[in-house]
């Protein structure tokens, strides 16, 4: 599947790039933090919506899951349709969305709005990279890559702390609410100075391949969020519904790629993963995300259950980190733009590796101060990790690649973030069993809080694990020579 080279660098320039970067950041922002935002909210919500836990879950495995099928799709939808089309349409899913979330009377009706969210956020990230890779520069590319990295990561990060505020004051319908002047701004700023970027090129749409798409990562998406249980009812990684999901999803993917390689205008182009930049930096976002949101999950969760904290001091835990990694992934950008990726990477898993160490003997003892510093350093690898990554990668890409590039990046970016949930979720329950198995009173209050903390270091073992694998991939990173597609070669000037 190819895209017609876009426009040359000279004409980069000409665009209004300050307003059309403020449309895509503000709603992408709204629309990622939308993705955790209603994560605090879930237990307050069982009883007011009179639905179980395992029902209630589908508030989160519904979005991920309309992720995971759209994003794939995206490459193909940014050759059929105009910038402004799918700028537009994006932003009205969203609108409708959060529209409906405020007002959903009922579970089944805040599960739809939910969808229509999810709708409009897959369509805008594919599209708020693609944009940024044609309006800015190769050397001013990795500034502007930290402005997006600020987005992925920042929002969904301090969504439960924004919303554990919320809770604290009004009714749950106002997490949507606030949400909803941003998007209507993003739309009229993105009606007024979005143009059309990209050229279209029509490529066959090929049904088999949405088919087996939908199936492959729907099916990976799906099995691995229902492994984490689904409240009490789920069976884990033994029930039949995760088997036949997870095989479904495996199978499809398989027969998915063959069959890209082997078209003349793939729906997806895997050829992309030639470019060994590409694949390596594909491969460290992937354990990063896995790394990332494992902890999210685990650490509030160690904080409530563990150290006893309210929803809302377990996210003011975790707020400092999150304002941090957000704050920095432009000046990574910056550095990356000098200096290459290549240390910013290796330096950031190392201080990953290290933090994720001290978490494994976390325990009732571990001082609240100690958690905010150690996340407040994790944030700081990740950020150091994320960025330049993602950028070398995409930088090795030619011009005609960018929409590929851009959907498999953010596809893996999705399912990256269900299958480290769903393992951490696993292994701590698996370490948490082990535990009172092993002892002669398991019901004692002290018992529990010892199986779940011998539970929770197990699952940041199993982050420590990625992060040591991901320092040994760092070594082969390298930084791309950008003269080919756009821009000068050797040293970036500014």
């Amino acid at each position: 599947m190819k895209a017609a080279p876009v426009e040359g660098q000279q004409e980069t320039r000409q665009y209004k790039v300050l307003p059309i970067l403020f449309a895509m950041l503000l709603s992408g922002f709204i629309g990622l933090f939308g993705e955790t935002a209603l994560n605090v909210a879930l237990t307050p919500l069982m009883g007011l919506l009179e639905v179980g836990p395992t029902t209630i879950q589908w508030l989160t495995t519904a979005y991920l899951l309309v992720l995971g099928i759209l994003v794939p799709v995206s490459g193909l939808m940014l050759q059929w349709f105009t910038t402004r089309q799918l700028f537009t349409t994006s932003l009205i899913f969203s609108i409708a969305g959060t529209f409906v979330a405020a007002l959903a009377p009922s579970f089944e009706v805040l599960l739809a709005a939910r969808v229509l969210q999810a709708a409009g956020t897959a369509l805008l990230l594919p599209l708020m990279f693609n944009t940024m890779l044609v309006i800015f520069p190769v050397e001013k590319r990795g500034s502007a890559m930290g402005f997006i990295g600020l987005v992925i990561m920042f929002a969904p990060a301090v969504g439960p702390s924004i919303s554990g505020l919320i809770l604290q004051n009004l009714s749950w319908h106002w997490i949507f609410w606030t949400s909803l002047p941003f998007f209507i701004i993003s739309l009229i700023c993105g009606l007024l100075f979005l143009p059309n970027i990209s050229t279209l090129t029509k490529p066959k749409i090929d049904v088999l391949s949405i088919i087996l798409s939908t199936l492959g990562f729907g099916g990976i998406v799906y099995g691995f969020s229902s492994t984490g249980g689904h409240g009490e009812t789920g069976g884990g990684w033994s029930s039949p519904v995760v088997i036949a999901a997870l095989l479904i999803g495996g199978l499809s993917l398989l027969v998915f790629s063959i069959r890209q390689l082997r078209m003349k205008e793939p729906m997806m182009d895997l050829r992309a993963f030639k470019y060994p930049m590409f694949t390596i930096g594909l491969i460290l976002i992937f354990f990063c995300m896995m790394m990332l949101l494992s902890s999210m999950l685990v650490l509030p969760m160690y904080l409530q259950q563990g150290l006893a904290v309210t929803a809302l001091t377990a996210g003011l835990v975790l707020l400092p980190g999150s304002l941090l990694n957000g704050f920095l992934s432009p000046v990574m950008g910056r550095l990356f733009d000098k200096f290459g990726p290549r240390w910013l990477v290796i330096g950031g898993l190392v201080v990953v590796a290290a933090v994720l160490l001290m978490y494994t003997g976390i325990n009732p003892e571990t001082p609240l101060g100690m958690i905010t510093a150690l996340h407040l350093f994790m944030m700081i690898g990740i950020s150091m990790i994320m960025m330049p990554a993602q950028t070398n990668g995409l930088n090795q890409l030619p011009p005609e690649y960018y929409p590929d590039g851009t959907a498999i990046m953010n596809t893996l970016q999705q399912v990256s973030g269900a299958i480290g949930t769903a393992v951490a979720v696993s292994i701590l329950s698996a370490g948490q069993l082990r535990y009172l198995n092993s002892v002669a009173n398991p019901d004692l209050p002290e018992h529990q809080l010892a199986g779940f903390t011998a539970g929770v270091q197990d699952a940041f073992v199993f982050a420590l694990v990625l992060a040591i694998a991901g320092l040994v991939i760092s070594f082969f990173v390298k930084r791309v020579p950008v003269g080919r597609q756009a821009g000068p070669q050797g040293p970036t000037h500014h």
